[in-house]
């Protein structure tokens, strides 16, 4: 299994929302890495599921239902999107701040390149978001 981060603007579509839809299709994404990032998405593959903007925080877990497939939002055949449903919200959101100063997350994608809308996490990362959550 691999473990991701999706971020997503609460204020178009937030965890409530996705608890409440029980599973999206994660569309409209235009840039290369991150459509990369969702091509080597598996089924079962675990998200943090991420609010951006003013909240900046992990929110939930969900995980992928559906692996890649041509995004219905457009005719280029170079867009692809992913389904995935919510698994569980986290006891409490885990904000940037308290990633920024955690030392076992010092090397997370969301550091390195925060405007990266889909990114790889690993399983210590992973781990470690979820211990702070969950706290």
């Amino acid at each position: 299994m691999n473990y991701w981060l999706c971020k997503s603007d609460p204020e178009e579509y937030d965890w409530a929302e996705l608890v409440k839809d029980k599973k999206t299709n994660w569309t409209g994404v235009r840039n290369y890495a991150a459509r990369n990032h969702m091509r080597a998405m598996k089924k079962g593959d675990e998200i943090l599921f991420y609010h951006s903007g003013k909240e900046s925080a992990v929110v939930g877990i969900a995980k992928v239902t559906r692996e890649a497939f041509q995004d219905p939002t457009t005719d280029e055949d170079a867009w692809i999107a992913i389904e995935f449903a919510p698994v569980k919200a986290l006891k409490k959101a885990v904000p940037l701040s308290a990633i920024k100063t955690e030392k076992d997350l010092k090397n997370m994608v969301l550091l390195k390149i925060s405007r990266l809308s889909v990114q790889p996490v690993t399983e210590a990362e992973y781990d470690k978001v979820v211990e702070l959550g969950n706290r």
